[in-house]
């Protein structure tokens, strides 16, 4: 009687666990959705989950994109996607933020590190796609990444084997999966314009403009899609 008794006394607990952890994260997410990216990193980061963890990552990475510190944010975002990785090294969404913060510090390193960071990012980016196959933001960023190597051209070309065709399928394979996510759009005619083809980056840019904006960073995502529309005409 007294193991049965133990026995569902811990299971109880662990299910009570289960679900806390699993409302932290939301509650998380939520001060996240409403620009709240400090407090979001903070409340994921304190549940030492590797699902929290890569929240704070995202969190840290989006907050990075307001200004102040950037370089130094994204280090705390990168640090926070490793702890993920190695809570779970089954978690796409891990490695999809350890790509993605790896890509922001890329943009401000000097071009050897740069490369070095580009070759890591794409090896997350396939290890994401590779446990999520409908991940749409691996994709996304997997598109942008051959887009904006492949714009830089000569060593960067050769040296990571970027390239100008694999933009529009990993774009999409995203918005197939994500139609009616902005930040998809915007990205895709960022990578379209960087690639020469205006009028088809201006048709995604109108898209992400039609699109709802239901989030703090929907609104960002799609006053940017406005503005280099506006740029593109």
């Amino acid at each position: 009687m007294f193991k049965v008794i133990s026995t569902s006394v811990v299971l109880s607990a662990t299910l009570s666990f289960g679900v806390a952890s699993a409302q932290s994260l939301s509650a998380a997410q939520a001060k996240l959705d409403a620009g709240d990216w400090r407090g979001a990193s903070q409340a994921a980061a304190a549940l030492n989950t590797s699902a929290g963890y890569a929240l704070a990552a995202e969190a840290t990475t989006l907050g990075a994109s307001l200004g102040g510190d950037t370089k130094a944010l994204y280090g705390r975002a990168q640090d926070y996607a490793k702890k993920a990785v190695s809570l779970n090294p089954n978690n796409a969404e891990a490695y999809f933020e350890l790509a993605r913060a790896q890509g922001r510090l890329a943009q401000s390193a000097g071009i050897l590190q740069s490369l070095s960071l580009a070759s890591s990012m794409k090896n997350n980016l396939q290890k994401a796609i590779a446990l999520n196959p409908k991940l749409a933001g691996a994709y996304v960023a997997l598109g942008l990444w051959h887009a904006e190597l492949w714009a830089k051209g000569g060593a960067a070309r050769a040296t990571t084997g970027a390239k100008a065709d694999q933009v529009q399928p990993n774009f999409n394979k995203a918005v197939n999966l994500e139609p009616n996510r902005i930040i998809h759009r915007l990205e895709y005619g960022r990578a379209l314009n960087l690639l020469g083809d205006k009028a088809a980056a201006k048709a995604q840019l109108q898209k992400a403009v039609s699109l709802p904006a239901n989030t703090f960073w929907d609104k960002r995502d799609k006053q940017a899609a406005q503005n280099l529309l506006a740029q593109l005409k």
